[in-house]
């Protein structure tokens, strides 16, 4: 990837820029990665993601100019700028969730929306949250693209918001992105990836793996045995900072072999 227009906006794909938001934690890596949407010559862009309320980042997400604001899901470092966004450039902002909508209405699964000199095709993919949407880009080189919000990360695995995000949504999710093909990831924490169907795969492996250590949890512990105590044995070796992040997963796999029996 190489620097383009500004130093902090880098070039993913031939309609993709990510600007890198200032906002590093356990849960958000480097930070949130905010992505500009434009054909080659377009004078507009779409941003997707603005990130965390922070003044410099979203001004210089605002030069596009901006024709329209999407957002992946409803967590705040994916979210909270965009208000701030939308009275900088006039754009209106869309989300699956009604109330991050600004000026439209929400987005649909399987709508295509032309915008920016290309299209944006939405993908449903809850899991992580139940408004979690990714958004395809097939016109983005011979694969095409996939912005994966938090669906798909660039490094490490997807925490599971649970009891909002499920774990049978969530298979559901991959096998929607695993029929998309070899697409380029640009996921909104970590690094560009490439080939989405090869990724989801190895996802998927992971999270049947988990649901295997869960099941040999259980036979181990004690009889009413909680979430506390299966992630202190499926997750023993993770970092306090994501003890919560672990926990929700955890809670997310019971429920999921819970509906299976």
């Amino acid at each position: 990837m190489a620097a383009d227009r500004s130093s902090s906006q880098v070039r993913c794909t031939a309609l993709t820029r990510s600007k890198l938001a200032p906002n590093p934690g356990p849960m958000s890596l480097e930070g949130t990665n905010s992505y500009l949407i434009a054909a080659d010559g377009h004078p507009g862009v779409a941003v997707v993601d603005p990130g965390p309320l922070d003044e410099e980042h979203l001004r210089e997400l605002a030069a596009g100019p901006v024709e329209l604001i999407l957002i992946t899901h409803r967590h705040a470092d994916h979210t909270a700028g965009a208000e701030r966004l939308h009275e900088l450039t006039g754009a209106p902002v869309r989300a699956a969730d009604p109330h991050h909508c600004i000026g439209q209405k929400p987005l649909q699964a399987g709508e295509v929306i032309a915008v920016a000199g290309t299209e944006v095709r939405i993908v449903a993919t809850p899991g992580h949250t139940s408004d979690s949407v990714c958004f395809h880009l097939p016109l983005d080189g011979p694969a095409g693209s996939v912005l994966t919000g938090d669906t798909v990360l660039g490094r490490g695995t997807t925490m599971l918001d649970h009891p909002d995000g499920r774990l049978g949504d969530y298979l559901s999710s991959l096998d929607r992105l695993e029929l998309l093909g070899p697409a380029t990831v640009l996921p909104a924490h970590g690094p560009v990836l490439p080939a989405l169907d090869t990724i989801v795969r190895a996802y998927r492996l992971h999270r049947l793996d988990r649901l295997d250590q869960i099941r040999s949890a259980l036979t181990r512990l004690e009889p009413g045995a909680g979430i506390p105590q299966v992630t202190d044995v499926v997750y023993a070796d993770a970092d306090p900072s994501v003890r919560r992040a672990a926990e929700s997963s955890v809670g997310a796999q019971l429920e999921y072999l819970h509906s299976l029996r």
